[in-house]
């Protein structure tokens, strides 16, 4: 082991002397040898802005500065802006403001606007932006954040009123109709929040996995003899340790914890190391030795469905996880009436959540030996009972604890890896923790489902549409998770709004060997949305018709019935178009009018032309550090 680094420096208004590992990051110090889990660990690039800290008054991304650098330095952190307690004005515009949703980037977003203000107490809203730009937020879309900082900034320059901010916490009994502060926004903005990854518990082992490096072979061995030698490492998992049924999934339990008998994508896990440093877990997590008898694997859902495909599970020799079929009316009559078809074929891709939170959990076994397992699951209720029969255990022995969700969009609805820090709890009888890397998270994690649709659809001249005929393909990847969930939304709102007469759509979800696909906003929907709204406006052109002209010609209204046979009590389409049209001053015509010769460019309300303009530079010589009471 290398020599141990003496680390002296004042952090947060006191002097801390601490002996640490010399390939530590200033991240790793404050996280690991303070406890100062304020500091986040989002990218570990320096992209993202969540782990940002002062160093002698100058904001740093702690990620990529070496523990070493903090030596005789005077560093801050977001849990030091509260002094005794009391917030920051920044902290408290944040809380008033609403800037803040999963919380994550919250702390980053904390310290980079303080930074700013400093710099430059009267920055405008652009120079905030230009601030503020080094820090990442998944879920607010910004504007709220920037409301926040311009809240603190005018607070600071007593153009609000020094009792802004008394009535933060002040209860009048109102809650209908008004808008209600945040309960957790006091703890995400001062960083005291603790996400699964923040947990620390006596005793506690890490934990890091063992993933395929090939995405389709048959395990013929696995040795752990040499791993389970190395220093440190107090146990290891592979599928021969599940006591009871080996299979989890949200609608078919076709997916093992860990690769049983074969891996079916790159990334999968075959093993899991639980050791008492991190270090020791990833070189017992190299020593372990498979054997592999490589498979050919299939990559193109239309592919997996030709016969004599590979064959991903048994239990579909045709790779099929889930067909349904809607139809309603002939189309075939309605393409037979119809003077104009349009027929194209349109493709989403594999899309990644970035989430700011990788994923992350704890696991023990309590004194009253019930399995407890603490991460960010977005369906704890489902993993528990999934568990339970995983373990051959009680429900009333497994506990299921959702920790505060750093983001999570869908992706964190399957159970991913809980199983795995389960069994290891089981097996030490001590408290186990793993936090994915930002690569292993984007590597083996699952996406949204790619897809292929065909479109054909027939309209008179006039733009009536009389028939459509829609397929469908998910890709759903090595493990069925929410495809057939995926498939059905996919398929119930792939028509759109619209009152077509004449309607048929295939929905199919497949096994290939890609990276299973899993839940993500408006899952199923917007990939069958995209080629229905892209195939409109198509329509439109060939038509010459204006695209909210085609729409409006074919909107549903109230008492109109769906292709799923439902009868609309009430529809908004037309009016939602409406006010869209006139609130964006369209400007009529096809949809091939495009570019900046719009007339309805740079308007009041609206955007201007889509051009390259530089902006004028930040000065240099803007006053540092000016403090004005930001902290």
């Amino acid at each position: 082991m290398a020599d141990l680094l003496s680390i002296e420096a004042t952090v947060n208004g006191r002097r801390v002397k601490k002996n640490v590992d010399p390939s530590q990051r200033a991240l790793d110090f404050l996280r690991d040898d303070l406890n100062m889990t304020g500091t986040k660990e989002g990218c570990g690039a320096g992209e993202c802005g969540t782990c940002s800290i002062f160093v002698d008054g100058a904001l740093v991304k702690s990620c990529l500065l070496p523990a070493a650098k903090l030596k005789g330095k005077t560093v801050d952190t977001v849990e030091g802006l509260a002094k005794s307690g009391e917030m920051s004005a920044v902290q408290k515009a944040f809380h008033k403001a609403g800037a803040s949703q999963c919380g994550y980037c919250i702390p980053g977003m904390v310290m980079a606007a303080t930074a700013a203000l400093r710099l430059n107490p009267d920055a405008d809203r652009d120079e905030i932006r230009e601030r503020l730009g080094g820090n990442i937020c998944r879920c607010t879309g910004y504007q709220k954040i920037f409301d926040a900082v311009e809240m603190a900034r005018d607070f600071l320059n007593g153009k609000l009123s020094a009792a802004a901010f008394d009535d933060l916490d002040k209860e009048d009994g109102k809650y209908i109709g008004v808008n209600i502060r945040r309960i957790d926004a006091p703890s995400k903005v001062t960083g005291a929040l603790r996400y699964a990854g923040d947990m620390v518990l006596p005793g506690m082992l890490h934990v890091q996995v063992l993933r395929s490096p090939h995405p389709h072979a048959r395990i013929v061995s696995i040795d752990t003899a040499d791993a389970e030698a190395v220093p440190g490492v107090e146990g290891i998992v592979t599928c021969a340790d599940v006591p009871g049924q080996d299979g989890f999934g949200v609608f078919v339990a076709d997916q093992p914890i860990m690769a049983r008998d074969k891996v079916r994508y790159v990334g999968e896990a075959i093993a899991a190391v639980a050791a008492e440093t991190l270090a020791a877990a990833r070189e017992a997590v190299k020593k372990i030795k498979i054997e592999y008898e490589l498979l050919p694997a299939v990559f193109d859902p239309e592919e997996a469905l030709v016969a004599g495909a590979p064959v991903l599970h048994d239990y579909a020799p045709d790779n099929l996880v889930k067909h349904i079929p809607i139809c309603n009316g002939n189309v075939e009559e309605g393409f037979a009436k119809s003077d104009l078809i349009v027929e194209q074929t349109y493709e989403t891709q594999q899309v990644e959540h970035a989430y700011l939170e990788t994923e992350a959990g704890v696991a023990y076994v309590d004194h009253d030996g019930v399995v407890t397992v603490h991460s960010p699951s977005q369906n704890v209720t489902h993993h528990r009972h999934m568990l339970s029969r995983i373990l051959n255990l009680p429900i009333n022995k497994v506990r299921m604890i959702m920790s505060p969700v750093g983001g999570g969009f869908g992706g964190k609805e399957d159970m991913i890896y809980q199983g795995m820090l389960a069994l290891l709890a089981m097996k030490t009888r001590r408290p186990v923790k793993l936090v994915f890397t930002r690569e292993e998270s984007m590597a083996t994690t699952a996406k949204r489902h790619p897809s292929r649709t065909t479109y054909k659809m027939g309209l008179t001249k006039d733009g009536r549409i009389l028939a459509s005929q829609i397929s469908i393909i998910y890709d759903g990847g090595a493990y069925g998770m929410s495809t057939e969930g995926v498939v059905r939304k996919g398929v119930i709102l792939g028509g759109g709004p619209y009152n077509v007469p004449n309607f048929r759509i295939d929905g199919y979800g497949v096994y290939t060997n890609n990276t299973p696909s899993g839940a993500f906003r408006s899952f199923g929907s917007l990939q069958s949305q995209f080629a229905t709204e892209t195939h409109l406006d198509i329509c439109a052109e060939r038509l010459g018709m204006d695209p909210f002209e085609l729409r409006l010609k074919n909107a549903m209204h109230a008492g109109d019935r769906t292709h799923t046979k439902q009868v609309l009590n009430s529809c908004s389409m037309e009016r939602v178009l409406t006010a869209a049209r006139d609130a964006s001053h369209w400007e009529a015509g096809t949809p091939s009018v495009r570019g900046d010769k719009r007339a309805d460019l740079g308007g009041e309300g609206t955007r201007r032309p889509c051009t390259v303009t530089p902006r004028e530079p930040v000065p240099a010589e803007a006053e540092p550090l000016k403090q004005r009471g930001a902290a």
